[in-house]
């Protein structure tokens, strides 16, 4: 097969927003720049045309579903695409849709390969067998570490069938040398900032509870009573996605602590890289593990700190205490619904001299570029599908960059 080129499908139940959408599209791209065909089958969302620009083939099924009917007629609407478009490997990620995607692959002989997004919680037996589907790949790709712990605690799987590869950051889309003057302007008049110079603590995640909203909600009302010279605007920017009753409990809470003028919720944002060029300090508050958290590499890549919660992945990616010393630390980790240490590192960020910040910044942007870069997700990436079809994938990558 090394000399034909390879068909591979992806699934994805949309392309609206996401890591494991945004991974689905630089894959999509990848194949694409080694000469491979790139197929993803998915509902769509306003994500989809990066795929048809990039050259891949979009295929519009109903794959959102997790209605038991319509995950089983999928199977057959897959089995029948990996047929007529002669398909090569199949990699399913998201748990619904992979069920219909191992079903079609194994009626159809072709290798399977599922990546693991999410830590996915399991409050009994139906649901672990539910999360299982996405340990039954040939080989499934582990988003770090903390990941592939879950992966082999929860289902015996051997380290041999997994592949640790951490979500890369794209090192020209967030380079901080790079960002327009019109671009950050834009973006902050769009979130209503003063001219005047502002420090902006930015949350980037969508608007649900386990990502902790509230707890930083908490926090910031603890900052602004315990230090109330520390000048600051809260920027939470991210879709509710349907969960408007959090959106309005969120809301009504910062009305009632009188930070309605301080703490803005401003909804899905396009421009990540001009979105950390305004920020100051950049918060991942989840209350729940998060399998990675492509937030905190972006953040670092453009010179910002980071405070994340000591759970899931984000100390792989964050450098701080007591891992590193504190003249070495990327950001702070603190415990998950801790309101109190939340609003302390809070503080701490905020009083950095600009010499400190400076210094931060530049060990920051180094840190994700050199450990966390999307150019060797790609490439491992590209390895498993290689390591299953005997195909030349990485090297055809890779010429296509002049490496060799």
């Amino acid at each position: 097969m090394a000399n034909r080129r390879p068909t591979i499908l992806q699934i994805i139940p949309q392309l609206d927003t996401g890591g494991a959408e945004l991974s689905a599209i630089e894959i999509a791209d990848a194949l694409v720049r080694a000469g491979a065909r790139a197929l993803v089958a998915t509902e769509g969302g306003r994500m989809a045309h990066r795929i048809t620009d990039l050259g891949g083939e979009i295929v519009t099924l109903p794959l959102a579903s997790k209605n038991p009917a319509t995950i089983y007629t999928n199977a057959g609407r897959l089995a029948r695409l990996i047929a007529a478009e002669d398909v090569d490997l199949v990699h399913a990620r998201s748990r619904a849709p992979a069920w219909s995607a191992l079903w079609a692959a194994r009626r159809t002989t072709r290798p399977f390969v599922t990546t693991y997004h999410g830590a996915y919680g399991e409050t009994g037996p139906i649901k672990r067998a539910y999360n299982a589907v996405m340990a039954k790949g040939n080989l499934t790709i582990a988003n770090s570490a903390y990941t592939a712990g879950l992966i082999m605690g929860r289902y015996g799987t051997p380290l041999e069938k997994l592949r640790i590869i951490h979500r890369g950051v794209d090192e020209l889309a967030f380079d901080p040398t790079t960002i327009a003057a019109d671009r950050i302007a834009a973006l902050r008049a769009q979130w209503r900032l003063p001219a005047a110079p502002t420090t902006v603590i930015l949350q980037a995640a969508r608007l649900t509870r386990w990502k902790g909203q509230n707890v930083l909600v908490d926090a910031l009302t603890r900052l602004a009573e315990r230090r109330p010279e520390l000048p600051w605007v809260a920027i939470l920017a991210g879709d509710d996605q349907g969960r408007a009753d959090y959106r309005t409990e969120l809301t009504s809470t910062i009305a009632a602590r009188g930070l309605a003028d301080r703490i803005r919720l401003v909804g899905h944002v396009d421009d990540m890289p001009a979105a950390f060029a305004i920020a100051s300090v950049t918060v991942i508050a989840s209350v729940e593990p998060e399998a990675f958290g492509r937030t905190s590499i972006e953040a670092q890549r453009m010179g910002c700190p980071v405070i994340a919660t000591r759970i899931g992945a984000p100390p792989e990616t964050v450098l701080a205490p007591p891992a590193v010393t504190a003249e070495a630390r990327t950001g702070w980790l603190v415990p998950p619904a801790d309101a109190a240490a939340l609003s302390d590192a809070l503080a701490e960020a905020l009083a950095l001299s600009p010499a400190e910040r400076v210094a931060l910044a530049a060990r920051a942007t180094r840190h994700a570029g050199t450990h966390f870069t999307l150019d060797a997700m790609r490439r491992s990436t590209l390895a498993v599908y290689d390591e299953l079809l005997g195909t030349d994938l990485v090297a055809r990558f890779d010429a296509a960059h002049g490496r060799i």
